[in-house]
C-alpha cells in the first residue's frame, strides 16, 4: 500500500517538474480587453516576441463607437461585424493565429508576478514561468496593481489643443471620450517614472488605439533590450505610422487618403492647424494656406525660413511660393524642383487639381510639398514637444 502511495507520489512530482518550464519571451501581455488585444498584436508585427496572458477562453473586446478608426483597430472592423461578440473573437482568432511572434496562453492563473532584473517574470498555476523584458499592464482587475504593488495612476487621453506643443508628442488619437473625438495620447501617458519596462494602459477606458500604441513601446524595449524610459519618441511615432494608426485626430482624413500620412506628419509638426468645433478636429485639406498661419510654426523649425519670410510679403501662399520655399530652406534646385513636382503631381500626389504656380496653395498640397522636401518629422522634439537644435 506505501509502495503504491509513494510511486504515485513520484509520478505526480516528475509530471510537475516536467511542467516547471521557463518561457523567455521580450514582451508579457496580461488582460483579455481591446487593450490587450492591441498591444500584443503591434508587439508582435514590431518584431518582438510575445506572450499573451489571457485569463479566459476568449476576448472581452467588443468595438467602441464614435472613435475616428485607424491602425489595428480599421483593420478589424474590416475582419468582422461591429459589435458581435462571437464574430470578434472569429477574427481575433484568424488574425492571431497568423502571427508568428505571438503566444497565446487561453485560461492563464498567474499565481505570482514580480520584478526579474530590469524585467518581469510571471509564474502560472500550471507551473511554468513566463520571463519577460517589458511587461503590458492591460488588466482590468486591479489584480497586477496589487501585486507588483502599484497604486492607481491611470491617465486620461487629452483634447487636442495648441496651447503648448506637447500635440506633438502624440502616439494616438481618436478615441471617443469626454464627448469628443479630437483626443490624444501622449507617450508619458503610458509610462510611470522608476517603473521601467512597465507600459501601463487605463483600465477604465478601453482602448484599442491606447493598446496598439502601448505594444509598440513595450516592442522597442525588449526588441532593442533596453528600457521604456529611453524609447525615442520619433521612433514610436514612426512604427504607429507604419500600422497606419493615427497620431493626430483629423476627422476629415481617414488612413485611406492617398496623403493621409503627409498630412499626419505635418500636423504633427503644427504647420498647419486644424478646426476645432464641438469637440471634432477638421484639417480642411481643401482650404488655402494663409502666409500667417504658417510663418512661426515654421520658422521654429528652421533658421533659414526667418530671412525667406522676411523677403515675402504676400498675404497668401501660392504654390509657386510654396516651391520657393522649400527651395531655399532645403538648399534644393528651383528648376530641378519644379520638373520633379509638375511630373509627380497627379501619378505620385495623387493630386486632382492642375499644377499652377500662380495659384493659391491648398492645405493638402501644402502638406504634402512641405513634408515631401523639408521633412520637418525628421526634426527631433523633446519630451515637452520642443523643438532641440
Amino acid at each position: 500500500m506505501k509502495r503504491g502511495f509513494f510511486t504515485v507520489l513520484a509520478t505526480i512530482l516528475f509530471l510537475q517538474l516536467g511542467n516547471a518550464q521557463t518561457v523567455k519571451t521580450g514582451v508579457l501581455v496580461i488582460g483579455n480587453g481591446r487593450g490587450a488585444l492591441a498591444a500584443s498584436i503591434q508587439s508582435s508585427v514590431s518584431g518582438a516576441k510575445t506572450v499573451l496572458l489571457l485569463p479566459g477562453e476568449d476576448f472581452e473586446a467588443t468595438l467602441a463607437s464614435g472613435n475616428l478608426s485607424s491602425g489595428i483597430e480599421a483593420s478589424l472592423i474590416k475582419r468582422q461585424k461591429p459589435q458581435d461578440k462571437a464574430e470578434i473573437n472569429s477574427a481575433i482568432k484568424s488574425w492571431t493565429d497568423t502571427l508568428k511572434n505571438l503566444t497565446i496562453i487561453k485560461n492563464a492563473n498567474w499565481i505570482k508576478l514580480k520584478r526579474s532584473g530590469s524585467g518581469w517574470s510571471a509564474q502560472l498555476s500550471d507551473g511554468r514561468t513566463i520571463k519577460a523584458i517589458a511587461m503590458v499592464n492591460a488588466d482590468k482587475t486591479g489584480k497586477v496593481n496589487a501585486a507588483i504593488p502599484l497604486q492607481n495612476v491611470n491617465k486620461s487621453w487629452h483634447s487636442l489643443t495648441y496651447n503648448n506643443n506637447l500635440y506633438r508628442t502624440s502616439i494616438a488619437s481618436g478615441e471617443h471620450t469626454g464627448n469628443t473625438s479630437s483626443n490624444q495620447l501622449f507617450l508619458s501617458d503610458l509610462l510611470i517614472p522608476e517603473q521601467d519596462n512597465l507600459v501601463l494602459l487605463n483600465s477604465g477606458i478601453e482602448s484599442i488605439a491606447a493598446g496598439q500604441a502601448a505594444g509598440a513601446v513595450a516592442a522597442y524595449a525588449a526588441f532593442f533590450k533596453t528600457k521604456t524610459s529611453q524609447a525615442p519618441l520619433k521612433e514610436i511615432q514612426g512604427e504607429l505610422m507604419k500600422y497606419q494608426l493615427s497620431l493626430m485626430p483629423f476627422s476629415d482624413i481617414k488612413p485611406t487618403d492617398t496623403n493621409w500620412k503627409s498630412i499626419q506628419f505635418l500636423g504633427l509638426s503644427g504647420f498647419l492647424k486644424a478646426d476645432i468645433v464641438n469637440g471634432v478636429a477638421n484639417f480642411e485639406p481643401e482650404r488655402t494656406v494663409s502666409t500667417a498661419e504658417i510663418k512661426e510654426p515654421v520658422k521654429e523649425y528652421y533658421y533659414k525660413a526667418q530671412i525667406w519670410f522676411d523677403e515675402h510679403k504676400e498675404p497668401e501662399m501660392t504654390i509657386g511660393a510654396t516651391l520657393n520655399l522649400v527651395c531655399y530652406v532645403g538648399g534644393k534646385s528651383p528648376k530641378n524642383t519644379e520638373d520633379e513636382i509638375k511630373k509627380n503631381w497627379k501619378t505620385v500626389y495623387k493630386f486632382k487639381t492642375e499644377y499652377d504656380p500662380a495659384r493659391n496653395i491648398t492645405r493638402r498640397e501644402f502638406a504634402v510639398l512641405v513634408n515631401e522636401y523639408l521633412k520637418p518629422f525628421a526634426v527631433n522634439t523633446d519630451k515637452a514637444g520642443r523643438i532641440m537644435r
